[in-house]
């Protein structure tokens, strides 16, 4: 739902701002690697000192890029496989700073040797959940399921928490309980769609195979 209406609106707002950096001699690609590399540095130099709200802004602020970088190419008409590789590789990067920042807070400072395994849980099941979409294509599968927890929802659901939960240092009271609970929210959905995808691609493979069998028998039968 997200990847759906709100990725659509922050592509119209951002695309003058898309158009702007084109007039500059800005490349796609250099768009891409900045936002990255903003995003794994607000996430791996403020989430382990425990400073979510301010980290959050830093990573909000670059998250975007991810809108913009293809907004650029496709004005550009340079829509490519690269730009397409790239982008996808490094949004794995910065998916991976950001639970990596949870799990050092959790696994320091923040003592709590649950929610860092939450953490660990959150990054490698985004990782393995991108992963099952991306190989199923790969053999030829539609992979016709989004499922419950997508890129979008963990971004989502994370940032917002922390960035909340960051309040706390500003003397919101019992506030900093919202990122816990967001972990486990995103660690539960990832499970969640994680099954749902290696469902769909067990479904899809045994039909196919049956299409294929089916089509080889008639082959034979023509033959005849």
């Amino acid at each position: 739902m997200l990847n759906k209406y709100a990725r659509a609106f922050f592509t119209r707002v951002l695309t003058p701002f898309a158009a702007f950096l084109i007039r500059r001699g800005v490349s796609p690609d250099t768009v891409t690697l900045i936002g990255t590399a903003g995003v794994v540095a607000g996430a791996l130099v403020f989430y382990p000192r425990g400073e979510f709200f301010w980290g959050t802004v830093v990573i909000t602020l670059f998250v975007f890029s991810d809108l913009v970088d293809g907004n650029m190419a496709r004005q550009l008409g340079r829509t490519s496989r690269w730009g397409a590789f790239l982008d996808s590789t490094l949004d794995r990067v910065a998916d991976g700073a950001i639970f990596g920042g949870f799990a050092l807070w959790y696994a320091g400072n923040g003592d709590n040797n649950a929610l860092c395994a939450v953490s660990i849980f959150c990054l490698a099941s985004g990782q393995v959940v991108s992963y099952t979409k991306a190989r199923g294509e790969s053999i030829g599968l539609p992979v016709a399921v989004n499922g419950l927890v997508e890129r979008a929802e963990r971004l989502v659901i994370s940032l917002v928490a922390a960035g909340l939960a960051g309040l706390h240092t500003f003397g919101v009271p019992g506030i900093q309980w919202l990122l816990p609970i967001a972990l486990w929210i995103v660690a539960v959905g990832s499970l969640v769609t994680l099954i749902q995808r290696v469902v769909t691609v067990r479904r899809e493979s045994a039909e196919a195979e049956a299409a294929a069998r089916h089509d080889a028998s008639q082959g034979s039968e023509a033959a005849k």
